[in-house]
């Protein structure tokens, strides 16, 4: 039996809270340094809380220490591995194998900043301990196969959410730029930014383009794909993304992994417990998006650029039919199409770049706003966050419970109860029976099947299997409800039977090293500007002057492609 992760972000431990409720089987968070997020840090008693909610379902917790170390940085990281091991997190995510030696006890995944993309990586990198493997995002199916079948460590992919332009771990271009390095948690993110792009005689091809931003990630219809080729763990990106992301996203990944276990009970299943009940019903076109992508999952290229829009611009609404002094009247894209006071929208302007505003009031198809700069007749409107959809998600929050059964046996002179959870933890009560008989035994055992078979605290105890012999006395709901609460506290004392993480195992002669080096390189991508451009040698003759070079203010970066590994470069400037 193979047991499938739905591994998701948290900023906080309060969103941690809401995607375990929502159906994560883990949780990855940072602590308050050597995150790979500077701005999404946590301490470690608000760390050592989303373990004891987590641990209750079988939900593990990964604490990302995966920024790149500084010598005299070893012994403040050695003392935070040692805090987040006693707070209880379940393995850390490393980029640093200077990390490996810093705990005997956790278990050690390697950060998809590692960079890892053929087997020969994979089998180095598990010869250095690693129990997991978190595989670069521009694999093909048949390469994360080929990956999975050379290692015994797990395989984690991400499946949902942003996408570096650049093979993680190799950028070099925001701290270039700025000083922020992305290999210390500081990347400033001039892969959105907007460049020109010139070739060696000075034409300018494009002008004023996010020419290095992608797309988002999105493969929720390619689960079962995935699973056969070998991944085990379905990661979401999103630690700087709010709880109304989080909660929307885990929701459909969880029902899109339930559904494809309930397609292949034998073969596959969970890795925590608990079901999630109610809330609201996710709908991922509705929450933060750059446009979608399956990258290069298939083994060919697509459409993968969000050259018009490096930020979320969201659904597509109608066009602006005309400017009032108050506002806009839209011509909508679909006569259904329901507009709510609050509604965020957004416009490409006349320079390229995104303007956002909020509506105060919409009736209709007229929106009263405080009226944007650069908004005109004709303009495409597209609406990034629905009031309407923010208020379910914040209203209808799911409940997750652990499942349990009962037996009930009614028996002259005693009552038992014993309650078994879906992860195989016991519990009995028994309640000696005196006094007198109900009037109505019928009824009676009615009540005790209804007031057992009720939630109390995380467990949802299912309709028991009751078995009566001899008279049956009356108990009151009280004496009932007081059974199911001590059963509740006596499933609560056990610890959770959760399914362990594969632990990596260190080879004695292992010879890998893992090194970090630009070479003169800012950046190297499966993503091609030249390609996506329609510019391609193998698209046809184009007539170019090479090489071709990005422009952003006073910085001009050329730009390599190298066709036999279908990748391009963005260097280090040299001169004019």
């Amino acid at each position: 039996m193979i047991a499938l992760e739905l591994l998701a972000p948290a900023r906080t431990a309060q969103i941690g809270i809401a995607a375990i409720d929502c159906g994560a089987d883990a949780v990855y968070i940072a602590g308050p340094a050597f995150g790979a997020r500077q701005a999404a840090g946590n301490s470690v008693e608000d760390i050592r809380a989303l373990c004891t909610y987590a641990h209750r379902f079988g939900v593990r917790i990964y604490a990302t220490v995966n920024t790149l170390l500084e010598p005299e940085e070893v012994p403040q990281a050695r003392e935070l591995v040692k805090q987040l091991e006693q707070a209880g997190v379940d393995a850390l995510i490393v980029q640093d194998p200077a990390v490996l030696d810093m705990s005997d006890t956790l278990v050690m995944h390697a950060s998809t900043q590692c960079a890892i993309r053929t087997p020969e990586k994979a089998q180095g990198l598990e010869s250095l301990g690693f129990g997991r493997l978190v595989l670069e995002r521009e694999l093909s199916l048949e390469q994360i196969r080929a990956i999975s079948q050379a290692v015994h460590a797990e395989i984690e992919f991400f499946v949902h959410g942003a996408l570096c332009v650049c093979y993680s771990g190799q950028c070099y271009l925001s701290e270039y730029l700025t000083g922020r390095s992305a290999n210390r948690g500081a990347c400033a993110q001039p892969c959105r930014n907007l460049y020109d792009l010139q070739d060696a005689s000075g034409k300018v091809l494009v002008r004023g383009k996010a020419l290095l931003s992608l797309k988002d990630y999105q493969l929720i219809h390619r689960l079962e794909d995935l699973a056969a080729a070998g991944v085990t763990s379905f990661k979401i990106e999103g630690r700087l993304k709010n709880e109304s992301y989080v909660r929307n996203v885990v929701k459909a990944y969880s029902e899109a992994l339930d559904a494809l276990v309930e397609q292949s009970p034998e073969r596959y299943r969970r890795s925590s417990f608990g079901r999630v009940r109610g809330g609201f019903t996710p709908n991922l076109q509705k929450t933060f998006n750059r446009g979608y992508t399956e990258l290069f999952l298939d083994g060919k290229r697509g459409v993968w650029a969000a050259m018009d829009a490096p930020k979320s611009m969201g659904e597509y609404v109608g066009t602006i039919a005309r400017v009032t002094p108050g506002g806009l009247v839209l011509q909508p894209a679909a006569p259904d199409l329901v507009l709510a006071n609050g509604d965020g929208f957004a416009f490409v302007n006349k320079d390229g770049g995104i303007t956002g505003f909020r509506a105060d009031v919409c009736s209709g198809f007229t929106v009263s706003c405080r009226k944007p700069e650069g908004l005109r007749e004709g303009q495409k409107l597209y609406r990034n966050i629905s009031a309407a959809f923010e208020k379910q998600l914040e209203a209808a929050k799911p409940v997750r419970e652990i499942p349990v059964s009962l037996v009930v046996r009614l028996e002259e002179g005693q009552l038992s109860v014993s309650a078994r959870t879906q992860d195989g933890r016991d519990a009995t009560e028994r309640y000696p029976l005196a006094g007198d008989m109900a009037r109505d035994a019928e009824r009676m055992v009615q009540t005790l099947r209804e007031q057992l078979a009720k939630r109390s605290r995380h467990y949802a105890f299912g309709q028991p299997d009751m078995m009566v012999s001899g008279p049956v006395p009356f108990l009151p709901v009280s004496a009932i409800n007081g059974i199911r609460r001590a059963l509740a506290e006596q499933l609560d004392s056990q610890p959770v039977n959760a399914l362990p993480l594969y632990r990596g195992k260190r080879a004695q002669d292992t010879s890998f090293q893992l090194t970090y080096s630009s070479g003169g390189e800012l950046m190297r991508s499966k993503y091609c500007v030249r390609h996506e451009l329609g510019l391609c040698p193998k698209q046809g003759e184009v007539k170019k002057a090479e090489p071709l070079f990005l422009i952003n203010g006073k910085e001009r970066f050329r730009l390599d492609f190298h066709c036999a590994a279908c990748e391009m470069t963005v260097l280090i400037p040299t001169g004019p």
